[in-house]
């Protein structure tokens, strides 16, 4: 198939090939037809085309990006869509062969997770423990919070959790995590002991549901909604309330902040990587070493603090 004769047709047929063949949303494609025109205006300014174009000139445009100061996440995006066409171009027989295919992008700077002092979840927990219109949800807003920062659960799998895992005061819990694997996570005195109050809580509630003729709940944390269990957003919403009652910015905590912060305090207290990673059911542990910069902190106050030459003598050396 011989190639379009202009850039917008080339911009056009490939954003309708994107929507049709891979559901595309719109502001993704929205995003890709803003980054295609400002490349073909680039193109065009140089004379040349996007059927001309070569590696080099693909290259200078990202060094032009560069130049003017977009974002490194702008400029990754950019070049993701100047492959894709390429790719596309390929198939179509627009082209032989893709410009772009062995550029490297900028990539993404690897922000450091948000996390929370262990002051701040004393007072989550606390707030958990006085939060709730009845005794009943008091305690099941004590053993959510408990839980998660107990394991480091991922919400979903949080609130998902079947009541048959919490049968007979475990010590551990099977927790299924992203593609349906199971790990243990160990389960702290503080943890088992709101699991058991609201589980005695949670099973007489259940008693009066089956007495009515309803059937009972798989689910440790049940719901009448869709899913049959606390939603991700039920949760969501009830964590930022806490926030606001212990009297931290709600804008600082989520249901990840509290994944985040029992990563961070276990490493800051001497767990090795391997087991974190195993605990938080990361696939890889380079997921897991974005951890480290706790380490990093602890090695630095250590320096500053104990090395001789850290210390003022008194004579200003």
């Amino acid at each position: 198939m011989s190639a379009p004769a202009s850039q917008d047709r080339w911009i056009s047929t490939f954003l309708e090939a994107q929507a049709a063949e891979l559901g595309a949303a719109t502001n993704t494609q929205l995003a890709y037809g803003r980054d295609l025109m400002d490349f073909a205006a680039f193109l065009e300014r140089r004379g040349s085309s996007f059927a001309a174009v070569d590696r080099d000139m693909v290259e200078a445009y990202l060094v032009h990006c560069d130049g003017q100061g977009l974002a490194r996440s702008t400029r990754a995006r950019r070049l993701s869509a100047i492959k894709q066409l390429y790719r596309f171009a390929f198939e179509e027989g627009w082209r032989g062969d893709n410009p772009a295919i062995q550029i490297r992008g900028p990539g993404r700077l690897k922000s450091l997770p948000k996390t929370l002092e262990v002051v701040e979840v004393d007072r989550l927990l606390e707030a958990a423990r006085q939060s709730g219109r009845t005794e009943q949800d008091r305690m099941r807003n004590t053993c959510l919070m408990e839980l998660l920062y107990a394991t480091g659960m991922r919400v979903s799998e949080l609130v998902s959790l079947p009541v048959s895992a919490a049968r007979g005061d475990p010590r551990m819990l099977l927790v299924r995590g992203k593609g349906g694997k199971e790990r243990m996570v160990p389960l702290s005195p503080p943890a088992r002991k709101a699991l058991a109050a609201w589980l005695a809580a949670r099973d007489a509630a259940e008693d009066d549901t089956a007495a009515k003729g309803k059937p009972r709940s798989l689910h440790l944390f049940p719901s009448r909604g869709k899913s049959g269990h606390l939603t991700r957003h039920a949760f969501y919403l009830l964590i930022k309330e806490l926030a606001a009652s212990g009297g931290i910015d709600p804008e600082k905590v989520t249901p990840h902040t509290l994944r985040h912060a029992f990563a961070t305090h276990l490493l800051a207290n001497g767990a090795d990587l391997r087991t974190i990673q195993t605990l938080l059911g990361h696939a890889d542990v380079a997921t897991t070493e974005i951890y480290t910069h706790v380490l990093d902190e602890r090695l630095a106050e250590l320096v500053l603090t104990h090395h001789p030459l850290a210390r003022d003598n008194g004579n200003g050396d």
